[in-house]
């Protein structure tokens, strides 16, 4: 399975991005998926988690009610609101290995090349 993620960029604190991620192949609508980011000298960090058919979704604390997860079929989007400087980061799109939602890195068994988003303040 390879993932495309595209949709990063520069913005404005309180501005807002949408990301997405295009899945090679259908096996992914099968699995969960879910977001990760990695900032500057920080460690790789979850932001957003969806079991299979969406009906479960999670998301990292600093992020609620902020970002929204969806899918279609293979394909995985983040909507981005309210944008922080600290939301600053690479994101990473993955394929969990099951098809539950899952937050952890290590269940995650495919990751995109990632896509860059900076916010200014």
């Amino acid at each position: 399975v390879q993932l495309q993620a595209s949709g990063g960029g520069l913005v404005q604190a309180g501005g807002s991005l949408r990301l997405s991620c295009q899945a090679s192949r259908r096996t992914s609508s099968n699995n969960g998926m879910g977001w990760f980011r990695q900032g500057p000298g920080k460690e790789r960090e979850f932001v957003a988690g969806i079991n299979w058919n969406g009906s479960n979704r999670n998301y990292a604390d600093s992020v609620k009610g902020r970002f929204t997860i969806s899918r279609d079929m293979a394909n995985l989007y983040l909507q981005m609101t309210n944008l922080k400087p600290e939301d600053t980061a690479v994101y990473y799109c993955a394929v969990a290995r099951r098809a539950f939602m899952v937050t952890t890195a290590r269940e995650y068994a495919y990751w995109g090349q990632g896509t860059q988003v900076t916010v200014s303040s």
